[in-house]
Formats: structure tokens, C-alpha cells, sequence
């Protein structure tokens, strides 16, 4: 579904990423960990096309379709969703007026009042949200819990088959991580094709959605890959301190 070829990138002088691989095939859960500055989240932020984040060099293939070329808005209605860090706040534009305009765009066709309130009023349900935050600018005024919320709302009715979590877990107590965690494994049975990168430092979320790859990132790159172990040996020992790498195979 994904792969990224030897990705170099340099913002203000800085290397942060160098000569990045990685492929995520179909219904794949590939998990991403690493420390502060590794070029983490700036990864996510290549995969969408942010404006201010320019490749030196290498690719990005979707679904065989190289993504360089696509705006961020062409990138969203290819199938890609991005679950941000620090998801901004909009004065003045409702959640209701954006996600209905959001998704008339993907579909390329008018959503009706009423079948978007079907779908809206459930996704609303299932995530335990307050149904006035829907008439709310968006996130303005809103928690870390509920931006977050508010992200997977918007991941329920668009409906991606490429999901990208940056840190969805920051900000998050025990039970909102429970119930964000429970919605994205109720979405990947409903939708199993549905692959996901997620980006964390902390290996509690990974026992909710059980990555088949952790990758550790360092340097702009992938150093190492294992399987949740692996994440719980990095939790143990730190990034530097991970210790019998020998059973762990080297990304490709």
C-alpha cells in the first residue's frame, strides 16, 4: 500500500530525514518509536505534503501512484488520514460545517443533511463525545482528550485505508486511550484492508492496537525492527540501551 524509498530531507540546515525506507502492505500495523528531534512526526508530515517540508530526494508510492506530485488535499482523497500531534483549533467554522464539507469533498458528491447525521450522531456515540462539540468551532476551547477524540471522529467518516497516528496517545488519560483504542480496532474489522503507521514513545497504546512491526527510528531513519517485544525492550532499556539485538531483524 505504502513505500517510501531512500527519503532525504533538511529543514534549516538540519538532516532529519536520511535515506528513510519503509513498505507497509495492506492491512499491515507498522509502529514507529524514537526519540525527541528523530524525525518522527516530520515523516508524517512528508507523507501529507505539508508545504514547508521539501524531499532532497527518493519516493513515495501509494498504492503504486507516487504521492510528490499531489497536494495535500488530492493525498486525503486518495485514502490517507493523518491523526495529528497537535491538532490546531479554527475560530468561527463548526465541526459539524467542516466534516460535512470534508467528506462532500472526498465522495466528490452533496452529503445530505440527514445521512450525515446518521453517521455523525453514531461515530459521536461510539466515542463518548458530548453532541454540542459538534456545533463548537473546531477545537476551540476543546481538551487534549477531546482534540484527540475529535481526530478519530473525523477518521470514522472519512473512512481512509492508510491511517497515520502521531502521538495519538499524548494528552490522553486511561479511559479516553481505551475508548480512542477500541474505535480504531473497531474500524480495522469493519474496514481489515485499513493499514496504520503509528508514531509513539510509550508501549501502552501497542497493547491495544497490536503492531506486527516496531521500528526504531533514530538519525532521520530506521536503525531496527522487532515485534512488540521490541517495544517493551525499548521501554526497559531506552533507545540506546536496547541490549540482545541479535534475534531482532534488520529493516530492509
Amino acid at each position: 500500500m505504502l513505500e517510501m524509498k531512500n527519503l532525504k530531507m533538511s529543514l534549516a540546515g538540519k538532516r532529519l530525514l536520511d535515506d528513510f525506507s519503509l513498505t507497509i502492505k495492506e492491512g499491515e500495523v507498522h509502529a514507529i518509536m524514537g526519540p525527541n528531534g528523530t524525525g518522527k512526526s516530520t515523516l508524517s508530515k512528508v507523507l501529507m505534503g505539508h508545504p514547508a517540508y521539501t524531499l532532497e530526494s527518493g519516493e513515495i508510492f501509494f498504492n503504486g501512484e507516487s504521492l510528490l506530485p499531489l497536494s495535500t488535499d488530492e493525498r486525503a482523497k486518495r485514502g490517507i488520514f493523518l491523526a495529528m500531534q497537535n491538532p490546531m483549533s479554527i475560530e468561527g467554522v463548526s465541526n459539524s460545517e467542516f466534516l460535512r464539507t470534508a467528506l462532500s469533498e472526498k465522495e466528490g458528491t452533496h452529503i445530505g443533511i440527514f445521512d450525515f447525521l446518521q453517521q455523525m450522531d453514531q461515530a459521536i456515540k461510539d466515542l463518548n463525545m458530548d453532541e454540542k462539540m459538534l456545533h463548537r468551532s473546531i477545537n476551540q476551547g476543546f481538551s487534549g482528550g477531546e482534540r484527540k477524540k475529535n481526530e478519530i471522529l473525523q477518521m470514522k467518516l472519512l473512512k481512509p485505508s492508510l491511517i497515520i497516528l502521531d502521538e495519538i496517545d499524548s494528552g490522553l488519560d486511561v479511559d479516553s486511550l481505551k475508548i480512542v483504542c477500541e474505535n480504531i480496532q473497531k474500524y480495522r474489522i469493519e474496514y481489515p484492508k485499513t493499514s496504520i503507521l503509528l508514531i509513539t514513545h510509550y508501549p501502552r497504546i501497542l497493547e491495544y492496537i497490536k503492531p506486527d512491526f516496531v521500528h526504531m527510528m533514530m538519525n532521520g531513519k530506521i536503525e531496527k525492527t522487532g515485534d512488540l517485544n521490541f517495544a517493551l525492550e525499548i521501554e526497559k532499556n531506552g533507545y540506546h540501551g536496547v541490549n540482545d539485538m541479535s534475534e531482532l531483524k534488520l529493516h530492509e
